[in-house]
């Protein structure tokens, strides 16, 4: 920890941020001053980019804001052993945010808060004129799409979806690969979020870890809220961890976007067979209907002809796997079983093993600082994904993944939910866009500017 936090505050860092960034001309740059930020939720997300933040000598957090009393003690102490000032502390109510976005010692804000509060905090902020990064997904609705976009072309203020799994080591090493045409013309893509979160969903604070059957009011963390969308909604919930990285190798809204999607839904069991037998047949939640099916599968298509096939899954017995599968002309990759296979290259109709090609593919950033990255949260994904928007803030200039991404790929829950419910019917993807994305060009992830 303290050779990451010395090469952070001690290198001339700022390159990468700009290796993820198109050429600086959307904005104008702050100037040396350091960036100062907001933190709007200071759970456990909000306190891991805070720890984040905390290494970096270019920022200043100059105001929290949290309901909850003792999420914002944590944070307190933390910045308290850092040396940081006392910030500004909101959180009396659910609105209580609005005031923090009305500080002029505010340039930018973080937003770690339930997921129905991610869009509208983000358009508040943007009215305000404050730098947003939001985490995902970035929107539940495609209103809410729609106000993001709108908000950013109405103020020229940018907001940047917090997706970290686009920066995932093995991820950007096939990113290389793809913008090197090793896969030859892409065709296929798989992804999705397939991520066992029963204990998550359901837990109370005083049963076992993973053990608890209560959530909302009777929950702690994400069981107060996260539950509730599986009981109300029948849809992909959560897809941008699987679809953002797909998006970028595809050159989404850069020279391609999604056209059409179709969704469809298993029957709903794994919820409901973990409380009847973590909490008892008799249990109240024993009783309740969850809406949402165990396995959500959609097929998306693009413009320049690519499909792509996203699964939800968190809600059954499974190990973590995003699912990711890169599929083109000349070979494909496949994150499971760790297999690769490239036509002239691999024993015919044997798979080679991954790791060997993303060793020699490995993205040139983390070839320079993984070392640096580990330890920052995600196996060092949260490391690069808070550069990229501390970097791009303090230039004042568009981030690396947008207001049109964020609602582009959002936008996949509110579309599946309407095809689950007409029986797979097809639903068009908006171009948020608005015709752009024949022309905006896509940014240069491969390039080292040092």
């Amino acid at each position: 920890m303290n050779s990451r936090r010395d090469f952070i505050k001690k290198t001339a860092f700022t390159g990468v941020g700009i290796t993820l960034i198109p050429g600086l001309v959307y904005g104008n740059q702050r100037g040396e001053n350091k960036l100062k930020i907001g933190l709007i939720g200071v759970g456990l997300r909000g306190t891991n980019h805070l720890n984040n933040l905390l290494l970096r000598d270019d920022v200043l957090i100059t105001a929290i804001c949290d309901i909850d009393a003792a999420r914002i003690k944590i944070a307190l102490d933390l910045l308290d052993k850092s040396g940081q000032k006392k910030p500004s502390v909101f959180g009396a109510n659910d609105y209580d945010y609005k005031n923090l976005l009305d500080l002029k010692e505010v340039d930018a804000v973080i937003i770690s808060t339930p997921w129905l509060w991610h869009t509208r905090m983000t358009k508040d902020a943007m009215l305000a004129g404050k730098y947003a990064g939001v985490e995902v997904s970035a929107a539940n609705t495609m209103e809410e799409c729609w106000d993001l976009v709108n908000t950013h072309e109405q103020t020229g203020t940018h907001m940047m979806i917090l997706e970290n799994v686009n920066y995932r080591r093995d991820i950007m090493a096939v990113l290389n690969m793809v913008k090197q045409n090793v896969f030859g013309e892409l065709v296929h893509f798989r992804c999705g979020y397939q991520h066992d979160l029963r204990f998550v969903k359901f837990n109370d604070g005083k049963t076992a870890y993973g053990k608890g059957v209560e959530f909302g009011e009777k929950g702690i963390s994400e069981a107060k809220w996260r539950t509730q969308h599986s009981l109300l909604r029948n849809a992909d919930i959560y897809p941008t961890h699987g679809v953002g990285p797909i998006a970028v190798m595809d050159n989404i809204n850069r020279g391609n976007r999604f056209m059409t999607l179709t969704s469809h839904a298993t029957k709903s069991r794994g919820l409901h067979n973990y409380i009847v037998k973590n909490g008892g047949k008799d249990h109240p939640n024993a009783k309740l209907n969850f809406k949402l099916g165990d396995v959500v599968t959609s097929t998306i298509e693009t413009a320049n002809g690519e499909t792509i096939i996203v699964t939800h899954d968190t809600n059954l017995p499974r190990p973590y796997s995003l699912g990711f599968r890169v599929q083109g002309t000349k070979g494909l990759w496949e994150v499971d079983g760790d297999r690769i296979y490239i036509e002239g290259k691999s024993k015919p109709h044997y798979w080679d093993k991954a790791d060997d090609w993303l060793k020699k593919y490995d993205h040139p950033l983390w070839v320079k600082y993984g070392e640096h990255a580990m330890g920052a949260g995600h196996g060092g994904m949260d490391f690069f994904v808070i550069n990229a928007f501390v970097e791009s803030a303090k230039r004042n200039i568009a981030p690396p993944l947008d207001a049109y991404d964020a609602a582009a790929w959002s936008a996949i829950t509110p579309l599946s939910e309407l095809s689950i419910e007409n029986n797979g019917e097809p639903q068009d993807f908006p171009d948020f866009t608005r015709g752009n994305w024949i022309k905006r060009k896509s940014y240069n992830w491969i390039k080292d500017t040092y």
